[in-house]
């Protein structure tokens, strides 16, 4: 049985529609299989992204909270304390997926929300590129990749998927075959990465682990798993064959990324190049590590032996 909160009032249903998944904080945990759904949708951005956390919370009475959204936003601190107060539950963790500000950005309201705020963990995985997010209410506990949080017999294994950020990871339930992408997929549309190199590894390992359904960061629900991430791995993929066909048509020629937009992204709008150019960087940083172009002072050629 799904319950959702919506405008104060509870709803009961026997599966979850993806379509309240948009704009969804997910209380979830481990344990029994009753799950809280607190629903809270907002646009943003040109993308018309819709932002969602979600949080697994199960009927036991220890919770695992995924996430804890942006800081400041009291609708969603109310329906968590409404959840907590109903259900009779403790937070007893809380994983942060990454770094990024509408993940983190909510701890400290929820461990200011929660009776034993003092004694939850906060867990997250540790960059390598930059200082971690400083908390006022908690010390960070490092995560591990393959590490296990079990609760009532269910299994929670954390994987660390870099790309999207270095720090960035998924949770995987081995009990039901489901996985908590945050934002490495995405219910709708695609992700942006740091580094598309370790990015396409991490789709990869997903595609490995084969999970029954996704419940990503942000969008619907993933109900074709293997589907969404084969569609996420062609398309990089593709534009990796633009950029590699466009330098291999010039091997003597050396490109910088606007150049390379003007010739592969003729079609998009000239008010979008300087994204594109972002995009064709990243994949350039890639060929470059798997030595498929080469390097030379501000620009890119073609070079199946450039050295790294």
């Amino acid at each position: 049985m799904w319950f959702f909160v919506e405008d104060g009032r509870w709803t009961a249903a026997r599966s979850c529609p993806s379509a309240l998944a948009s704009g969804t904080w997910l209380l979830f945990g481990a344990g029994q299989r009753d799950v809280v759904l607190v629903r809270r949708a907002r646009v943003v951005g040109q993308r018309n992204l819709v932002r969602v956390r979600r949080v697994c919370v199960l009927t036991s009475s220890s919770r695992i909270l995924l996430d804890a959204g942006d800081p400041n936003v009291t609708d969603y601190i109310s329906h968590l304390k409404r959840v907590i107060m109903d259900e009779r539950i403790f937070i007893n963790d809380i994983i942060v997926s990454h770094w990024h500000h509408d993940h983190v950005g909510g701890v400290d309201d929820v461990l200011d929300a929660i009776e034993n705020g003092k004694s939850c963990k906060v867990w997250k995985y540790p960059r390598n590129d930059a200082p971690e997010p400083v908390l006022k209410n908690a010390t960070l506990q490092e995560l591990k990749n393959g590490q296990k949080f079990v609760v009532d017999g269910s299994t929670l294994e954390v994987i660390h998927t870099p790309g999207h950020t270095t720090d960035h990871i998924v949770i995987y339930l081995h009990e039901d075959k489901s996985l908590f992408s945050a934002d490495c997929i995405l219910g709708e549309g695609s992700t942006v990465f740091e580094d598309l190199y370790d990015y396409m590894k991490s789709l990869q390992l997903i595609s490995n682990i084969n999970p029954s359904v996704i419940y990503p960061g942000h969008g619907n629900i993933i109900n074709d798993p293997k589907e969404r991430i084969t569609m996420y791995i062609n398309h990089r993929n593709q534009r990796e064959a633009h950029i590699l066909a466009a330098l291999e048509q010039h091997p003597e020629e050396t490109f910088d990324e606007m150049q390379l937009v003007k010739l592969i992204y003729k079609d998009t709008p000239e008010q979008l190049w300087p994204a594109a150019a972002l995009n064709v960087n990243v994949i350039l940083t890639k060929l470059f590590k798997e030595k498929k172009v080469a390097k030379e002072n501000a620009g890119w050629k073609y070079g199946q032996t450039a050295s790294l």
